[in-house]
């Protein structure tokens, strides 16, 4: 039986990490990652106790295996996930609706990933359910950035009610990413922008 819940103990972010490694990029064949996916960055136990400490991650277990997971990120882990920094420093660049989008409670998706034995089961729209319900009342945006090679993620996340608000390239990784964000406060009536 397959359980949505939260990072809860070490394990729990092991099996995470454990996970992350598998699917990425430098570890899945180009011909899986064009139609499976992929993931990019790579955090250390470290890293993901921070970012668990401040807001614990959404993730999918069948019995004591992490089998998906969609990370939290809030602002607040911003100085141990460098990894993170130049997200965080663009969307504090960038305008929503005529005000800074920094200004408005936000966080971010540090990550998302589901087992490839496992998609296709709706494990995907499941975990961005389970945030939601988490997270709506503390922040009114979601966002994260997307590879724009990365074509199932792309409609992964519209499907469940991600827009693309910016897209930029990346001349070192020469890699084009498309800045996404689900509006919680759209669906939900008016909030009050304020600094997270």
């Amino acid at each position: 039986m397959i359980s949505i819940t939260t990072t809860q103990t070490d394990d729990d972010l092991r099996g995470l990490l454990a996970l992350q490694q598998r699917n990425q990029v430098r570890n899945v064949p180009i011909e899986v990652q064009r139609e499976q996916g992929f993931v990019t960055l790579v955090y250390t136990f470290e890293q993901m106790k921070r970012m668990h400490e401040a807001a614990p991650s959404v993730i999918a277990k069948d019995g004591d295996e992490v089998v998906g997971y969609a990370i939290t990120a809030v602002p607040q882990v911003r100085p141990f996930v460098p990894e993170l920094g130049t997200l965080f420093d663009l969307i504090d660049s960038l305008d929503y609706e005529g005000k800074p989008l920094g200004t408005y409670p936000y966080y971010v998706v540090g990550q998302v990933c589901v087992a490839s034995d496992y998609r296709g089961q709706g494990l995907f729209d499941a975990m961005y359910t389970h945030h939601k319900a988490l997270y709506r009342d503390r922040f009114q945006l979601f966002i994260t950035d997307i590879s724009a090679r990365n074509a199932r993620s792309l409609r992964a996340h519209e499907r469940v009610g991600f827009r693309s608000i910016h897209t930029f390239h990346e001349p070192a990784a020469n890699e084009t990413w498309h800045v996404v964000m689900w509006d919680w406060g759209k669906e939900c009536g008016p909030r009050s922008a304020k600094s997270e």
